[in-house]
């Protein structure tokens, strides 16, 4: 049974006084202002942290099947994203969703009626925008929540009783999303970083366009680096005890004329074996002070120390080193994430791990 769900969402309240600014203002402007106040907390002053944390918790299965609408979460699962970051997004209100898909449902009609191509398969007579909540993603006090938009549409020359098909889908999220950072922008605006898109480009464009001129946001590309797709590689493989991973397999390119493309896939039980062998052991690590979750940690010593056993593994059979190279895609039963910014999540029980990951890549991608 589908649940419903509420219209009154959770904007985040920031604890940091801040004034208001004019919607006259630029984000750019606004900003800035706030941000030289994360100076405090070793960032480096008007910059958000400029290099992924070197340390995170290890993957925790999370039920998210009973939080979360069984109709959302099966579309943010069956489908690979195009990641974007986004700026912070001016005024916007979670309460206004029905507001927000009239007005963006307006917006591609009358781009469409002054001859803008809309790349949709097959002619269609008219688009309806949906923008709601997906409830149960939230996992810090200050992340808001997650926001799903929806274009349908029907065919020109389709019956009349015939259904409108979804032709393009989007969603905003802040998962995890650094708590210093969050608390440090003025309450006129929240922060969804990572945009996860699907669909064509012309109406991702539009769905673009509406949201920088109705929040006074930007977008820009989000590219998975190559230490962000080894973080991926070792979170997953952390996994396979409770979930298997089926496999590890990664796609490398090696910079020699032509290209070469080395497609390198890891018995899952060999992986695991390398994995637990330069996981630090919590009891050692720990002292007498720290609490569990710090013990349970990941270093990115030992992801670089998982990688370099791996590429050793390859050397000695092939007789190629792969630290010459960049590691362009990582696949497992839990996803797929590729440095194009494209990913795919096949297991709900660890999705927030890996959009935890993603949120902290689209904060530091973002410009000043």
């Amino acid at each position: 049974m589908e649940r419903h769900q509420s219209s009154a969402a959770r904007t985040p309240t920031n604890s940091v006084v801040a004034e208001r600014r004019s919607k006259s203002k630029s984000y750019r402007q606004s900003y800035r202002s706030c941000v030289g106040a994360a100076s405090r907390l070793c960032f480096t002053p008007g910059f958000t942290a400029r290099r992924l944390n070197a340390s995170r918790r290890a993957p925790k299965s999370h039920n998210v099947t009973d939080k979360v609408n069984p109709q959302q979460l099966a579309l943010l699962m069956k489908t690979e994203w195009q990641l974007s970051y986004v700026t912070p997004l001016y005024q916007f209100r979670h309460t206004q969703l029905k507001s927000y898909s009239r007005q963006l449902s307006a917006f591609i009609a009358a781009e469409k009626q002054q001859g803008l191509a809309v790349e949709v398969e097959g002619a269609q007579s008219s688009f309806k925008v949906s923008i709601s909540v997906v409830q149960g993603m939230v996992e810090a006090d200050d992340d808001a929540e997650t926001v799903l938009i929806q274009i349908h549409s029907k065919l020109l020359f389709a019956r009349k009783d015939e259904p409108q098909r979804p032709v393009w889908s989007g969603w905003l999220t802040c998962i995890n999303g650094n708590p210093d950072y969050l608390r440090s922008l003025p309450e006129d605006f929240t922060c969804l970083p990572l945009f996860c898109s699907s669909g064509a480009e012309g109406l991702t464009a539009l769905v673009k366009s509406w949201f920088q001129q109705t929040f006074d946001c930007c977008f820009g590309t989000l590219e998975i680096n190559h230490t962000s797709l080894q973080w991926l590689a070792a979170l997953w493989t952390n996994c396979h005890a409770e979930s298997s991973i089926q496999q590890l397999k990664m796609i490398w390119t090696l910079p020699v004329a032509p290209p070469l493309q080395v497609t390198y896939t890891v018995d899952p039980h060999d992986a695991w074996q390398l994995w637990s062998s330069v996981r630090k052991d919590p009891r050692e690590e720990s002292k007498g002070g720290e609490d569990v979750e710090e013990e349970n940690s990941i270093d990115i010593e030992e992801v670089m120390e998982f990688m370099q056993g791996l590429k050793g593994h390859f050397y000695r059979h092939f007789r190629l080193d792969l630290s010459a190279g960049s590691l362009k895609q990582v696949t497992t039963a839990l996803g797929s994430a590729k440095y194009s910014g494209k990913i795919k999540i096949s297991n709900s029980r660890y999705m927030i791990t890996t959009f935890t990951l993603l949120t902290e890549c689209a904060l530091l991608k973002m410009p000043l």
